[in-house]
């Protein structure tokens, strides 16, 4: 007779346990890089990043915001390259307060315009930085994503900004 008890008190704490973890992820049909939406539960924690531009890939010419100013896209890398150097900056943010990429539901992309590319925003250089995060083997999932071209960033250096919401 205890042993039912037993394991009715298991059931509902394994079911409290999913109620508090209310993050719903939804695929397109069919699957492709990016969700079709995802649903967030009144019990989830959300953790929202503002926006993230790429650090210079030779550290030793940040010397201060004044550096910033000389500072051209060939200190950043092209499209490809400032996606990277953002989505990386994201997951140390994101590790400092419990979280991992596994937990992103949400990215907003803004793409300045590439001179390389005729000043249109380099789409596919921006998918393959993002594929190095997301379906991958460390991370098979992926989120909601819009991905727009603005006319700049912050800083004419800057070619890629990514905000960020986790939820877990």
């Amino acid at each position: 007779m205890c042993r039912p008890l037993h394991i009715l008190a298991m059931v509902a704490a394994l079911a409290a346990t999913a109620a508090s973890a209310q993050v719903t992820k939804y695929p397109f049909s069919p699957p492709g890089m990016i969700l079709e939406s995802a649903a967030v539960g009144p019990k989830s924690q959300l953790l929202f990043l503002s926006g993230q531009v790429a650090s210079p890939t030779d550290p030793a010419k940040m010397s201060g915001p004044a550096a910033m100013a000389t500072m051209t896209a060939a200190d950043f890398g092209d499209t490809r390259t400032q996606t990277i150097s953002v989505l990386t900056k994201i997951k140390g943010i994101l590790a400092a307060h419990g979280y991992t990429m596994a937990d992103v539901v949400k990215l907003t992309v803004f793409v300045a315009g590439d001179p390389s590319h005729g000043g249109r925003m380099d789409f596919a250089g921006m998918n393959d930085g993002f594929k190095t995060f997301f379906g991958t083997a460390d991370n098979p999932g992926t989120v909601t994503r819009s991905t727009v071209q603005v006319a700049a960033l912050a800083g004419p250096a800057f070619l890629v900004e990514i905000e960020a919401t986790a939820a877990k």
